[in-house]
């Protein structure tokens, strides 16, 4: 799919600081000598060719809900059926095929831990198979966006927990948040009529959000691969307790690496330490982690690199649905990804 400049103009700079006004297609129409109209129909556009997923916030870790990785070793004439049970439970998102013995990876959320415990339990029960739980212990570095212009992606920083976890009254609006925003003139104004609240109390509260680092980014999600990121990576190391927080940060510092963490090990999987890389093809995804693993002296550490193979769900996070003033989702269809992925 060729994405023009003003396909670019939207959703590069627009993935973190969206503008948290009354009118935003308007101002950021601005910028690029357009009306806010014009502006709405280029993002309905892409939002259809699937390149942009939603507008909305992404919660830092320890904002509230429960969500966990989870992994399957699925016998491979099962794995499409048993990924389609996977992927029919709401809390599950994410659920992907990956090249190694452990082939079924899946993020399961919920309400709170016990919520998404019980959902792994059913899988378990529906499939006759176990689920790998892997928590995460310490994220060194949390999706912050993602540069559409260089052959992976060059974005690097640290991500901590958030110290200001939601109070129970702000979940309604955190979970407008999470599905996104309509594309609409005034698309805050239906928020606070939901809430029944007024519009400057929403655009405070995200606002706030955003200070308080509740949130990691407001703003334009993508989907990497119909932007052209054909190529991911999630590699797993085994480092010992003592290193892991010095290689995670240095993980965290590489240009191209989008995620870092780590995780719990758990029997059978003896891996604590993970990045992510997306890339237009496998080679670059190859060469970015290179640089990572010696960047962050990870080269004599048991290691393995898992490639997506396909995607059978992709929704964003739903930590707080549950919480949802309305459960109409008119705006917001639920975009299953197509199921053949090179």
């Amino acid at each position: 799919m060729h994405h023009t400049d003003l396909d670019l103009a939207l959703l590069n700079p627009w993935q973190r600081d969206f503008p948290l006004q009354r009118q935003p297609f308007a101002i950021i129409g601005q910028g690029l000598g357009l009306d806010g109209a014009t502006v709405l129909q280029h993002y309905a556009r892409l939002q259809r060719q699937g390149s942009l997923s939603r507008i909305g916030a992404v919660f830092a870790p320890g904002a509230g809900g429960a969500s966990l990785l989870a992994a399957m070793a699925v016998p491979p004439q099962r794995l499409e059926a048993v990924a389609a049970i996977v992927s029919s439970h709401p809390g599950v998102n994410h659920n992907y095929e990956r090249e190694h013995a452990t082939n079924l990876w899946f993020v399961a959320t919920g309400r709170d831990e016990a919520q998404v415990e019980q959902l792994l339990r059913s899988i378990e029960a529906e499939t006759g198979l176990p689920v790998l739980r892997l928590p995460m212990l310490r994220p060194y570095r949390i999706d912050t966006g993602f540069d559409l212009r260089a052959s992976q992606s060059r974005a690097s920083g640290t991500t901590h927990w958030t110290q200001a976890p939601l109070q129970e009254h702000d979940k309604p609006l955190a979970a407008l948040a999470e599905q996104g925003l309509a594309l609409v003139d005034k698309p805050y104004d239906l928020w606070a009529a939901q809430l029944h609240t007024g519009v400057d109390e929403v655009l405070a509260q995200l606002q706030l959000w955003l200070q308080h680092k509740t949130l990691s980014r407001f703003g334009v999600v993508v989907r990497h691969h119909e932007l052209g990121y054909t190529a991911n990576a999630m590699t797993v190391f085994d480092v010992p307790e003592s290193e892991v927080d010095a290689c995670g940060e240095a993980l965290a510092q590489t240009p191209g690496v989008t995620l870092a963490y780590q995780r719990a090990r758990t029997g059978g999987w003896p891996y604590n330490l993970y990045c992510m890389v997306h890339g237009r093809d496998r080679d670059s995804v190859r060469a970015t982690v290179a640089q990572a693993v010696a960047r962050a002296g990870l080269a004599h550490r048991p290691h393995a690199m898992l490639f997506s193979l396909r995607r059978f769900k992709q929704t964003g996070a739903r930590r707080f649905a549950a919480h949802a003033a309305h459960h109409h989702t008119a705006h917001h269809p639920n975009h299953q990804a197509p199921h053949a992925q090179s």
